[in-house]
């Protein structure tokens, strides 16, 4: 340990984001660069505990105080080769992870935690600067062809160990580029494509395959699949929206979340030549939904020129600190600004929906909402909630995001065609990773189904339940437990 004392001397300091009104006329990344030497600083705040419960609470299992310590000695290719002993894709998981070894950190029992993903981001972006990041060297082929279906953070990750294994992978995409969650449901601000483009060309010259506009089981058989692989691994994520049906969803302008955000992403990757079919300039827009993607939605309803932007959580607004349900280290349930409410949103908790209002025309001209408390249910021990008694209201509005989570992944077309077996929720049922099919493996979302929305909206529930998410609630980024 390079300065045992360092936690003690060096203050918190995380990475300068660039002027509001300078980031939002563009869509590039909102992080100013730094330097090693100021991350090196940081690095040395890590206090090598006995017991690094970083370690557990990073899904991954990163050795965070072995690089840390790594950068703090300058030694940046030891850092390099000790992060990615767990992590394939640093670059990612440096810039978008909700970074939930921060919130286990034993420094944050009474400090401030160690900046942990920014020290990683900046330990990979050195190792691509100073060449270290090379494609994989396969010593050994094993003469199985495997196909990855879905190019998203788990397909990524599969495709990279299987590779890694000596198989020849082939990944498919039905979208135009790969990189699935990562190109067209995180905006640019937060991870800027040139960086996906980086590692999928890395792994292309490790020798995986990428086929994209590959719609399986839709322009493409999947018993064409079946018989050209040895294996199949199906990656295609947890994508049917959680509606809300309620009178006048069919009103014109009422969008889910994540249309929005992939047809702002495609806009982008276009060059900006020509607007995409949902742009909120001059428009009063609503976001139904507290986290991440409804945060995204805010940020790029922003740099489209919105009129107004309003967030709305059905739950209640939490807390600064932690209380006695999410003591460290578990996941902290308190309340968060990200860079994009900075930008300029208005947050309103414990509202419900009721109606969406819309005019002779069917556009959408208002949302009616209701004011709610919560309390604890006295026979379920879970929380539950009732309206406020002459709290309903009517926001006048033009556009709304519906930004409520997933409910499973699309049964139509692979799923069926292959029979796959389902769980209780509709994810995809496995032993092991492997499916009712000897063949055929599932990971990420498709397997584990769609965390952040049964996490979050626990709100307290029994103290086990509790227990059991709380380190999961905010994954939005789930290549952690994604590989095979």
């Amino acid at each position: 340990m390079g300065d045992p004392k360092g936690f003690l001397k060096i203050s918190r300091e995380g990475i300068e984001p660039r002027n509001v009104l300078e980031r939002l006329k563009d869509y590039k990344e909102i992080y100013k660069p730094t330097t090693e030497k100021f991350v090196a600083k940081q690095a040395s705040r890590c206090m090598d505990c006995g017991v690094p419960f970083c370690n557990s609470g990073c899904p991954l299992g990163n050795l965070i105080p072995e690089f840390n310590d790594a950068v703090h000695m300058d030694e940046w290719q030891k850092a390099y080769e000790i992060l990615i002993q767990t992590n394939n894709f640093p670059e990612f998981t440096g810039r978008i992870c909700p970074a939930p070894c921060e919130a286990a950190c034993v420094l944050g029992l009474n400090n401030l935690p160690v900046t942990i993903e920014n020290i990683e981001k900046q330990i990979i972006e050195h190792a691509f600067t100073e060449g270290w990041v090379k494609p994989n060297n396969i010593s050994e082929e094993s003469g199985k062809k495997i196909a990855v279906i879905g190019s998203g953070p788990a397909g990524l990750a599969v495709a990279d160990q299987l590779n890694k294994a000596g198989h020849q992978v082939t990944v498919f995409e039905r979208n135009e580029k790969p990189g699935g969650l990562l190109r067209y449901g995180i905006p640019d601000f937060k991870l800027e494509k040139s960086v996906v483009d980086r590692r999928v060309d890395l792994m292309k010259s490790s020798g995986i395959s990428f086929r994209c506009n590959a719609n399986i089981g839709f322009d493409i058989d999947i018993a064409e699949i079946e018989a050209d692989h040895d294996a199949i691994v199906l990656c295609g994520g947890s994508t049917i929206p959680r509606d809300l049906n309620i009178p006048g969803r069919e009103a014109t302008g009422v969008h889910f979340a994540m249309d929005f955000l992939e047809k702002s992403n495609k806009y982008i990757d276009g060059g900006l030549q020509q607007l995409p079919a949902i742009h909120v300039k001059d428009k009063k827009v609503i976001v139904i939904g507290g986290g991440d993607t409804g945060a995204d939605c805010v940020g790029t309803a922003n740099r489209q020129c919105a009129a107004s932007i309003t967030q709305i959580e059905l739950l209640s607004k939490p807390d600064l600190q932690r209380g006695d349900n999410d003591p460290w280290p578990l996941w902290p349930m308190i309340l968060r600004t990200s860079t994009s409410h900075e930008e300029g949103c208005q947050r309103e908790w414990s509202i419900q929906t009721k109606k969406f209002i819309k005019n002779e025309s069917g556009m959408l001209n208002g949302l009616e909402i209701v004011k709610i408390e919560w309390a604890i249910d006295s026979k379920t021990g879970r929380y539950d909630f009732i309206e406020i008694a002459d709290s309903t209201t009517i926001i006048d509005c033009d556009v709304v995001f519906i930004a409520a989570g997933f409910l499973h992944p699309q049964k139509v077309g692979i799923l069926d065609q292959l029979g796959i077996e389902l769980d209780n929720r509709g994810n995809v049922a496995t032993q092991n990773y492997q499916t009712n099919l000897s063949h055929v493996f599932a990971a990420g979302d498709i397997r584990r189904g769609n965390l952040w929305l049964s996490g979050r909206s626990m709100k307290a529930g029994k103290q086990q339940e509790q227990s059991t998410n709380s380190l999961w609630v905010k994954l939005n980024w789930k290549v952690s437990m994604s590989m095979l």
